[in-house]
């Protein structure tokens, strides 16, 4: 397959409400998967919020797939589709982490990428597992916000052969806001990038200019910002790696 349509959730999840952020992130997928879309990208920490541990601390945070996360695969299952989710969790030792889990159209967790810079998010632990998540057809790096900060993982992901690379993010403008660094970032790998962003604020961040954004060769091919929730579509060539669509698709969540 050749041509992949591909959704991103510009999602506005609120920090520490954790049930509303789950049922909003099973509302955009279902209205997404009514689109027929191969790939579904969620922003990062669409499950939390981003600075949620200011609000309901990390107990709460599980091994996973706990109980949600088994019912979600199940629900990514029945609407044969693949769902990158940005979602916290526990290791079996007890340390935290900022996660991504990509789950496939079987319903099987077939990857998943810890988040390796931290910031702000002083409650996770950083990953050190670098390796591109083979989706059967392209193979993905999955760089998680400021992961995209420097050249260091972007380049590791190329050299270990991923063929995209997707940004699930929370990174609203401002003073550490992103300043050409995703850009940069497609111009030293060769790889187009996909940046799932989101909308929103958190306790003091704020993310209603951030962008969604589409990028090759350093240059913003689609852009999108809005102050609601909303599903983004795509078509994209796998083979010659390259837009087909001339804009976004969107569709606004209320």
């Amino acid at each position: 397959m050749s041509k992949l349509k591909v959704a991103l959730l510009h999602l506005l999840p609120i920090a520490g409400e954790i049930k509303k952020n789950q049922s909003l992130i099973e509302k955009a997928v279902k209205r997404a998967a009514d689109q027929n879309v191969d790939w579904i990208i969620t922003p990062e920490l669409a499950v939390s919020g981003l600075q949620f541990s200011q609000k309901i601390g990390t107990k709460w945070i599980m091994q996973q797939p706990d109980e949600w996360m088994l019912n979600f695969v199940a629900l990514v299952q029945s609407l044969n589709t693949n769902v990158f989710l940005g979602c916290p969790e526990k290791s079996e030792s007890g340390e935290l982490y900022n996660s991504v889990f990509v789950i496939d159209r079987g319903g099987n967790i077939i990857g998943k990428q810890r988040k390796i810079t931290s910031i702000i998010d002083d409650w996770s632990t950083s990953g050190a597992f670098i390796e591109p998540i083979d989706m059967g057809n392209v193979k993905i790096g999955v760089l998680i916000c400021a992961d995209a900060y420097t050249k260091n993982i972007a380049d590791k992901f190329l050299a270990k052969g991923a063929e995209i690379l997707i940004a699930p993010s929370a990174w609203g403008p401002g003073l550490h806001g992103p300043n050409g660094e995703w850009e940069q970032r497609s111009i030293d790998t060769g790889l187009c990038l996909f940046v799932c962003n989101r909308t929103g604020e958190d306790e003091s961040v704020t993310f209603w200019e951030a962008e969604s954004l589409i990028i090759k060769n350093g240059k913003r091919l689609l852009s999108h910002k809005s102050k609601q929730s909303s599903i983004l579509t795509f078509y994209w060539d796998l083979e010659k790696m390259d837009l087909i669509s001339p804009d976004f698709e969107v569709e606004y969540i209320c």
